[in-house]
């Protein structure tokens, strides 16, 4: 199943557009919260920061993506 899913058209397209919007809603949440000061990312190693947050966006993304495909397979099967 997990083959199938991966290998649906559309997939990993969504995967990197879900990714990226994750990626900027938190930027905006975080950046609201510092009192809107980018001191969160050059108070440590900006880096290692933007690394961090591409991994969690694309995991993120992985994760509700491969949710959302398993289920539309899923539903197209029990059609059949």
């Amino acid at each position: 199943m997990f083959k199938k899913v991966i290998s649906t058209p559309g997939f990993w397209k969504s995967v990197f557009s879900l990714s990226f919007a994750f990626a900027l809603l938190f930027l905006i949440v975080k950046w609201a919260i510092e009192g809107f000061s980018f001191a969160f990312i050059t108070e440590r190693n900006p880096l290692l920061f933007f690394i961090l947050l591409v991994g969690a966006s694309i995991i993120y993304g992985f994760f509700v993506t491969f949710g959302k495909f398993k289920s539309k397979i899923k539903g197209q099967q029990s059609k059949k």
